[in-house]
């Protein structure tokens, strides 16, 4: 079962991202502030539940959460910024949105920069840590995957509605044959030869 909080008797918030090792589409994240007697047996790192699961869990969190928020950073300002930075930044993005302030913030990783005075732990997989944590991932996953489907709908030849923008074989492949849509990350090493000369 995952921890509940790691500060008690305060508003604390869960920050994670996903999105972060894709070629094409944003980086999103969410923040979500649990109550304190939150409990959910299926909670859990999202990367390791089923989208049918974490379609269900969104559902529950959203209505019972005492906050929460889901923001994004296009592959635009990704390129601009870079992936970690603008995954921070995404983080900052849906803290402003929260409507409860939170006194305390946990985030999935080892890096974060500071959110205004409130004190932070970053919590290496604090997904399969902190159930806020764990929570925030169901929402920027799901969230994303939502977006990324849609997107499909304009570039179904890269395989969106499938692998969400990530480098499998069946989207760097389409890469290959089709070009690059106005969707990815330029930054990111969309090809395979770019990958041999970074070695």
């Amino acid at each position: 079962m995952l921890k509940s909080f790691h500060k008690s008797g305060i508003y604390e918030a869960g920050c994670d991202e996903a999105g972060r090792g894709c070629l094409a589409g944003p980086v999103f994240a969410a923040a979500v502030v649990l109550p304190w007697n939150f409990r959910h047996e299926l909670l859990n790192d999202s990367k390791q539940i089923s989208a049918r699961v974490r379609d269900s869990l969104r559902k529950v969190i959203e209505k019972e959460s005492l906050a929460w928020s889901v923001a994004w950073l296009d592959n635009e300002r990704i390129d601009e910024l870079n992936i970690l930075r603008a995954s921070i930044f995404a983080m900052h993005k849906a803290l402003d949105q929260l409507k409860i302030r939170p006194a305390h913030i946990l985030v999935d990783g080892n890096r974060f920069y500071p959110y205004h005075e409130i004190p932070h732990l970053c919590v290496v997989k604090g997904d399969a840590t902190y159930a806020s944590i764990a929570a925030a991932s169901v929402l920027a996953k799901t969230w994303r995957d939502e977006y990324m489907v849609s997107l499909h709908k304009e570039f179904s030849y890269y395989g969106w509605d499938r692998n969400k923008g990530y480098p499998t074989e069946e989207h760097r492949t389409a890469i290959h044959k089709f070009g690059i849509s106005p969707y990815h990350r330029k930054s990111f090493s969309l090809f395979r030869k770019q990958l041999e000369l970074n070695f």
